[in-house]
């Protein structure tokens, strides 16, 4: 999976740009066939803002925001609601669920 940091007017720390690739790469474990990821620091002032958004191969799209004063929390802020992203996505309707049940178990 490919990741493309952007910053834009915003110093960030290879620290913390290790943390979002981290943190991105394990959020794509549980997504279904990522291909590329986006992450963007922007700063205007004492406003800085957070931006992760992953592609996958069905052309779905998940993109997090969150701003705020400090990189830090920022990033887990965006990284915990991309996560509730793939997760909702994931979920299999009851019915289909049921299918799959008693196919494996005929």
């Amino acid at each position: 999976m490919e990741i493309v940091f952007h910053a834009h007017h915003a110093k960030v720390s290879d620290r913390m740009r290790r943390r979002a690739e981290d943190a991105l790469r394990k959020v794509a474990r549980r997504a279904r066939h990522p291909v590329d990821a986006v992450i963007r620091f922007q700063q205007d002032g004492d406003l800085r803002r957070v931006e992760l958004a992953l592609h996958t191969t069905r052309g779905r799209r998940y993109v997090a925001e969150s701003e705020g004063r400090y990189f830090g929390t920022l990033l887990a802020d965006a990284v915990r609601r991309l996560n509730a992203q793939v997760d909702h996505a994931k979920r299999v309707p009851k019915s289909h669920a049921r299918r799959r049940v008693r196919a494996g178990a005929a």
